[in-house]
């Protein structure tokens, strides 16, 4: 069972930092959350030895009387501009809300609304798009708007003002690409930048395009795997956010290989949505950091 809002809002924080490392940081912020009342239930840090920069994560409960995010962020502006880095606060019992894309192959779609309905990944989903019909009686029996959204080489800029409208209308943080088989346009993927997930049907960039699993079976792999990634304009060579793989042999046939991928791309494309809902990854360029 997930926790609703009303129980939890405004006692449960996530604080995420990143700036140039030096002493004194996380002594800067724990002082700063003391003053608010507030106890570290979990602190991770990672020293960037590559870049000289230090990356932080937090969270935190306050006992008694909530407060909001707005207050804490107040608080906390001083501390993180003498620190001179970025920094997010999130109140964990807000929902993050997902919108899912899919076409033809659901593997993604059906684990992703079984973890959200049994509480296992903390979104809400308050819509589901697709290319094609194929999942819209799915969509309806769990109670989520499906949009029918047709897309051509000639109708893809129309397309994605009606994505766009969909998202503004459901006040959506953040999409999903289940097996969504359409390239997005550069526009939208700069307008969203670190705001889509994809799922991709290997240890990228091996085998694209049609019948991966086939393309697999013909060059004998001793492993299949899956990466899910954010979203650029650059076809699937976004930020990796996770990666999972399993050992197979000569014995799978590519149905049986394609059953193996599907479940490994369900795990890690879960997964990583569900470190992304909760604030644990540090976007940083073309790599992440993943306080899982």
């Amino acid at each position: 069972m997930t926790t609703t809002p009303s129980q939890t809002s405004g006692r449960e924080f996530a604080l995420t930092l990143s700036c140039p490392d030096r002493r004194g940081i996380v002594h800067a912020v724990s002082g700063a959350m003391l003053g608010q009342n507030l106890t570290i239930t979990d602190s991770q840090q990672f020293a960037d030895l590559s870049t000289g920069e230090f990356h932080l994560r937090m969270e935190a409960t306050r006992e008694g009387e909530a407060t909001d995010v707005k207050t804490l962020r107040a608080a906390l502006t001083p501390v993180a501009d003498e620190l001179g880095g970025q920094w997010q606060v999130h109140d964990r019992a807000e929902p993050h809300r997902l919108l899912v894309m899919v076409s033809k192959m659901g593997h993604c779609l059906n684990d992703l609304l079984f973890r959200t309905r049994t509480g296992q990944l903390p979104v809400t989903i308050p819509a589901i798009v697709s290319n094609h019909e194929d999942f819209r009686d799915l969509a309806e029996w769990h109670g989520i708007p499906f949009h029918h959204i047709p897309v051509t080489k000639d109708t893809k800029p129309q397309a994605e003002a009606q994505l766009r409208e969909i998202a503004e209308e459901h006040a959506v943080d953040t999409i999903a690409l289940a097996r969504y088989m359409q390239v997005l346009s550069a526009d939208l993927c700069r307008d969203w930048s670190g705001r889509i997930i994809n799922i991709h049907h290997s240890l990228l960039p091996s085998f694209k395009g049609a019948k991966p699993y086939t393309q697999a079976h013909d060059r004998g792999v001793k492993v299949v795997g899956a990466t899910a990634h954010y979203v650029t304009a650059d076809l699937d060579e976004g930020p990796i956010i996770e990666q999972d793989f399993r050992r197979v042999d000569h014995r799978l046939t590519p149905e049986q290989l394609a059953q193996q991928g599907q479940e490994i791309e369900a795990a890690a494309f879960s997964r990583a949505i569900r470190w992304h809902a909760e604030h644990r990854v540090v976007l940083r360029g073309g790599r992440t950091i993943v306080f899982n």
